[in-house]
C-alpha cells in the first residue's frame, strides 16, 4: 500500500493517477523536532522534478519570509497534504488527501511542533475540517484534534498569493512572524514592527 520509513514515504501507489504522473514522491524536509511545521497543499512541477517541498516561486517567499522572523528554512519543517504532484496542478481530490493523511498524520505525531502552520486553503480545511477564509484568519490559531493529540493550528495564505496579490505579502509576512513568535524561535526581526 505505502511505506513510510521514519518520515519518509518511499513507495505508495494508493492514488493511481498520481503514482502514474509523479516523478518522484515529495517528502517533509527540515529537523525532525522542528518547533514550526508548515504543511501545504501538494507538490508543483518543481518540486516534482527536485524531490522537496517549496522550492519554486513559493518557495523563495517562505524563505525570505523566514529570514524576516530571523529563522532559515534549516530550522522549520516542511510537507504537504499529498506527497505527490497532481495532474496540471490541480487540487488534490477529497479521497487523495484521504489516502495520505495516514503519513501526514504520522509526520505530525513524529515532529511534535509547537505550532503547525497552513498554507493556504487546501491544508487548512484538511487540518481544521471546516471551510476556511484564509484571508480573513490568516495568522489566527486555533486548537485542533490530530491523531490523537491537541495541536495548535495557524492559518497562513499561501506564499503564491503573494506574487498574484501584493496586499497579501504584509498578511503573509506577519503570519509568519506570529508563528516564529509563538514558538520563541525566531529572533526580533528586523524590519521593526509591522
Amino acid at each position: 500500500m505505502g511505506e513510510m520509513e521514519d518520515l519518509a514515504v518511499t513507495e505508495c501507489t494508493r492514488c493511481p493517477d498520481l503514482a502514474e504522473c509523479r516523478s518522484q514522491i515529495v517528502n517533509g524536509v527540515g529537523p525532525a523536532d522542528a518547533d514550526l511545521l508548515f504543511v501545504g497543499e501538494g507538490p508543483g512541477a518543481n518540486e516534482d522534478e527536485q524531490g522537496e517541498p517549496f522550492v519554486g516561486r513559493s518557495g523563495t517567499v517562505l524563505d525570505d519570509a523566514l529570514r524576516a522572523a530571523g529563522l532559515a528554512r534549516a530550522d522549520v519543517r516542511i510537507t504537504n497534504c499529498v506527497r505527490c504532484r497532481p495532474p496540471e496542478n490541480r487540487d488534490p481530490r477529497a479521497a487523495e488527501l484521504e489516502n495520505c493523511r495516514e503519513y501526514l498524520d504520522r509526520e505530525i505525531d513524529q515532529i511534535d511542533p509547537t505550532v503547525i502552520v497552513t498554507l493556504g486553503k487546501v491544508p487548512s480545511e484538511h487540518l481544521l475540517d471546516r471551510d476556511v477564509g484564509v484571508t480573513g484568519e490568516a495568522g489566527d490559531t486555533f486548537d485542533t484534534e490530530i491523531a490523537g493529540e491537541t495541536r495548535t493550528v495557524m492559518v497562513s495564505v499561501h506564499p503564491a498569493a503573494t506574487l498574484y496579490d501584493r496586499s497579501q505579502e504584509e498578511t503573509f509576512e506577519s503570519t509568519i512572524q506570529r508563528a516564529a513568535d509563538l514558538t520563541g524561535a525566531g529572533g526580533q526581526s528586523t524590519l521593526g514592527s509591522f
